[in-house]
């Protein structure tokens, strides 16, 4: 049996492993998604064709279909029409099958036309990539053989093979939208997964992506590491890419006397950040209100539920939610305040001057609430800056 070029011990054949895997995991998160879907870098062209060849070569992946498959998800997200929700199609069934899912839309015509715009149309995509996708992952076998022999070529083949399929089609689409902490109040299921993006690139941080979607960078906290965005700022120094979008982060400046359209403009700016303090706040009080009401204990359990959209809340918890805010006048009144000033940005058909006039009510009446964390908030808002 042929044995190949190299004869190492079996660890540096784990390690060599790791290593290609983690390259094309690079590849995925920095073209495929954030370049090539989102458009959140450009790539000098030798950087971003080493990614289409080696993706060629590691996974087969035809990049306007990945492109098109992922703006359809975003598009769609925790619809009938979404490509692999697990909200949808349940948690096993993405996590396990989610490649049957990304190939099943692969095939539909009207995805790749409506959202496949702007990606790769050379020679190189229309004559060898595309409709050689498959030449690719033998031509990879061929190499890992000749490298490493028979039998270890093939084990990292198929790790190889694996990789893509089982991380992103599986986990980061199933896990990524039913597991994990949420730093976000985004309109779907998204979450982080782990602070620490190493495994998956930095895709282990979802819910951030999901909040901004065309940030280069999907790390948003101090203690969240995105080792995608440590690449893409290599490649930056070395002026090999171009960031043109991150995620904002929050700015604050002097107490504003007044809230005028500067504060309207920073806290729709902010309104993420804004909704992440509130859900802080809301948890604040409901701490000390289950700490002050007789037999407080009862209502252990709902504070998951008090940042939630009303219509996610389960029908179980919505009884004892109820009777916990007819008890509460702070927790009520906190509650009922938060879908208020949600409503400022939301009001697509208000004028600027509505929407002034509404967030200077809502200031005011926090402030006078007599809910100490409604008027922490409010002092909050009105020290936003824009950037």
């Amino acid at each position: 049996m042929y044995a190949g070029i190299v004869d190492w011990p079996w660890w540096a054949y784990v390690l060599t492993t790791l290593a290609l895997t983690h390259v094309t995991i690079a590849a995925v998160t920095i073209f495929l998604h954030r370049h090539q879907a989102h458009r959140a870098l450009d790539l000098h062209p030798l950087v971003a064709h080493f990614f289409r060849l080696w993706l060629w070569l590691s996974t087969g992946m035809v990049t306007k279909e990945w492109a098109a498959i992922h703006r359809k998800h975003h598009a769609k997200c925790e619809t009938a029409e979404d490509p692999h929700s697990p909200q949808v199609f349940g948690i096993n069934r993405v996590l396990w099958g989610g490649v049957f899912l990304y190939v099943k839309e692969a095939r539909n015509g009207d995805t790749l036309q409506r959202y496949g715009r702007g990606t790769p149309d050379d020679w190189l995509e229309n004559h060898l990539y595309s409709p050689w996708h498959k030449l690719g992952i033998v031509i990879m076998l061929a190499i890992d053989v000749a490298i490493f022999g028979v039998f270890p070529g093939v084990l990292i083949w198929l790790v190889q093979m694996l990789w893509i399929p089982f991380w992103a089609a599986g986990v980061i689409n199933g896990l990524g939208h039913f597991w994990g902490y949420r730093n976000f109040n985004s309109p779907d299921a998204s979450t982080n997964l782990f602070p620490w993006g190493i495994l998956i690139g930095g895709e282990e941080l979802h819910n951030n992506h999901h909040t901004f979607a065309t940030s280069a960078r999907l790390s948003n906290r101090w203690y969240e590491f995105d080792v995608g965005w440590l690449y893409i700022r290599i490649l930056a120094a070395l002026r090999l890419a171009h960031i043109k979008k991150v995620a904002p982060r929050p700015r604050l400046g002097t107490l504003r006397p007044v809230v005028d359209f500067d504060t309207l403009q920073a806290v729709i700016a902010n309104r993420y950040d804004v909704l992440s303090r509130y859900a802080k706040s809301l948890k604040q009080v409901y701490r000390e209100e289950l700490d002050r009401l007789q037999d407080g204990n009862r209502f252990k359990g709902l504070k998951r539920w008090l940042a939630a959209d009303a219509g996610a809340v389960p029908q179980e918890m919505r009884g004892r939610l109820e009777s916990l805010l007819g008890e509460s006048r702070a927790l009520e009144t906190a509650y009922a305040m938060r879908q208020e000033l949600a409503a400022v940005w939301e009001r697509s058909n208000a004028s600027r001057e509505q929407l002034l006039q509404a967030l200077q009510d809502w200031c005011e009446r926090a402030e006078n609430s007599g809910v100490r964390q409604l008027q922490e908030l409010s002092m909050r808002l009105r020290s936003y800056a824009l950037a």
